[in-house]
């Protein structure tokens, strides 16, 4: 049984200068990606592990921070050269200071799903019903991708703000009639039968999607790092996928907590896609052209002028540098 992924959940908070022990940023050679801990940033380090990174030249720095503000906020004030997140949730700090994706990670492809009653076979009957969802997450944004699709918006739901695994807890225990959660609790209903999933992830390709986002000031200064980075990543993957098993076993040395078993990882692999260079190109563009990405942004954009009461506006060109995705 895969392990909370209490990890990925956001948490907002004001954007301080948080002292965080890893080292600065801009540094020729060298790279530091905070993260928190998830199975979609195993590629990390497994081209670490493997030497991908080594053989370019590059040295990684992989701190984990289990906090996206005080990542955002080491990443602000220098002391990181990046961050791997969600596209949604780096966007929000994208107006505080200067960074770029310049490589797409994974996506959620099954993790993450709405829990329902089994009698509930549409959104459209979770109207005026209360829905269990974090605020100001990952699953928010999510839900409101689905819920606009649909031809709803967030207020035809009540929302009810708690955490994924107190969301599944509550929907298990009866408490709520609804709630956006992701694995284990998406497995744990359906072999319990305790209602059903009805909408996961895999459904979504390409909207919950994590990358590497790098300073404005290493992405310039540091061009054959961030080659080597994603030429790094790319050879990973294709290690992934021709031999999974040791891949996992790698990345769950690396990654650790509640994935430091192989099994484990192993199991919670099957929820996400990792990106290779095709992939990545697809969503994020390359050499100028915009990718799918551009409606991610714009959802993106929405979601958090609602949910933080200003307007948000970041343009693709704001967020993305895909002039490394595709090797020249």
């Amino acid at each position: 049984m895969i392990k909370s992924f209490v990890s990925r959940c956001i948490r907002p908070l004001a954007l301080t200068a948080i002292a965080v022990g890893v080292a600065g940023g801009a540094q020729a050679g060298s790279l530091s990606i905070g993260h928190t801990t998830w199975v979609g940033y195993g590629t990390l380090y497994l081209a670490q592990d493997l030497g991908y990174f080594k053989e370019k030249g590059l040295s990684v720095e992989l701190p984990t921070i289990e906090e996206a503000s005080m990542y955002m906020a080491a990443q602000a004030s220098g002391k990181l050269s990046g961050s791997a997140s969600t596209l949604d949730e780096i966007l929000k700090y994208r107006p505080q200071f200067c960074f770029k994706a310049v490589a797409a990670l994974d996506e959620s492809h099954g993790g993450d799903g709405v829990l329902v009653g089994k009698e509930v076979n549409s959104l459209q009957e979770l109207k005026g019903k209360a829905v269990a969802v974090n605020e100001g997450s990952v699953s928010q944004f999510w839900l409101n991708y689905l819920l606009k699709n649909a031809g709803m918006k967030m207020s035809d739901l009540t929302i009810q703000n708690m955490t994924a695994d107190d969301a599944a807890t509550a929907f298990i225990a009866g408490r709520v009639p609804a709630a956006v959660t992701w694995e284990p609790h998406l497995s744990t209903v359906r072999e319990k039968h305790t209602g059903k999933v009805l909408v996961d992830s895999s459904s979504t390709p390409g909207v919950i999607v994590d990358v590497v986002a790098l300073n404005c000031e290493v992405v310039e200064k540091q061009p054959e790092d961030v080659k080597a980075l994603v030429a790094g990543l790319y050879k990973a993957v294709r290690y992934t996928q021709e031999h999974p098993q040791e891949a996992y076993a790698i990345m769950a040395k690396g990654v650790g907590g509640y994935l430091a078993d192989p099994a484990e990882l192993a199991s919670a692999a099957k929820g996400v896609r990792f990106y290779d260079q095709a992939m990545s190109e697809a969503l994020l563009g390359s050499n100028g052209s915009k990718g799918a990405a551009e409606g991610v942004l714009k959802l993106a954009n929405e979601t958090a002028s609602e949910l933080q009461g200003k307007p948000y506006n970041v343009s693709y060109a704001d967020l993305i540098d895909n002039r490394f995705i595709t090797p020249k």
